[in-house]
Order: structure tokens, then sequence, then C-alpha cells
């Protein structure tokens, strides 16, 4: 019988540590959305990239960007050279990319 409290002390655990994992998860759909918004628009973007841990895109207009709120995000920082802007997100960056060329399409 002593065996079977082992069994679920270990079950307990295990889902504690999935809780733990689910809530430190970020919601790049969201996230991406958001810079969207904040780069202007999808209408506003020509193209997105990423390289490493930089997230570059071409704008139309660079006007219509939200740099403070981008920086809200988690950007550590913005390069802005002509029409488009070099964002450093870090190891985020690439997830980031694939959910707006969802939203782009």
């Amino acid at each position: 019988m002593e065996w079977i409290q082992y069994i679920i002390i270990a079950v307990i655990l295990v889902l504690i540590v999935l809780v733990i994992i689910k809530l430190n998860q970020k919601d790049f759909s969201s996230e991406a959305n958001k810079l969207v918004k904040y780069l202007g628009g999808k209408d506003n973007i020509i193209n997105a990239e990423c390289n490493m841990s930089r997230f570059k895109v071409i704008l139309k207009d660079v006007s219509k960007v939200d740099k403070a709120s981008i920086q809200k995000l988690g950007a550590k920082g913005i390069v802005e050279i002509d029409n488009q802007l070099k964002i450093i997100f870090g190891k985020d960056a690439k997830q980031l990319k694939e959910c707006i060329k969802g939203i782009l399409k």
C-alpha cells in the first residue's frame, strides 16, 4: 500500500510541473498580432524576415510604427534603416516571424 502513496505523490508533482511549464509559455500568436498592429498594420508590412535573434521587417511607412509598444513586447533593441526595422527579440524572433507570416497571408 505504501507504493500507492508514492505513485500519487509522483503524479501530483508531474501535474504541478506541467502547469508551471504551461504558464511560462508565451502566446506567440497574440504577441504577433500586437506586433503587426504596432508596425502599422498588415497593409504597412512589405516583408518580414528572421536572422538569428533579429526580426527584420520592411515597411511602406516607418512613421506608423509604435516603437515604445514594440519594446514593451520584449524587444531588446530597434534599429531603423530607411524603410526597414531590425528588431532584436532574442530567441523568440523566429517564432514571432512564423506567426506573422501566417497573419500576412
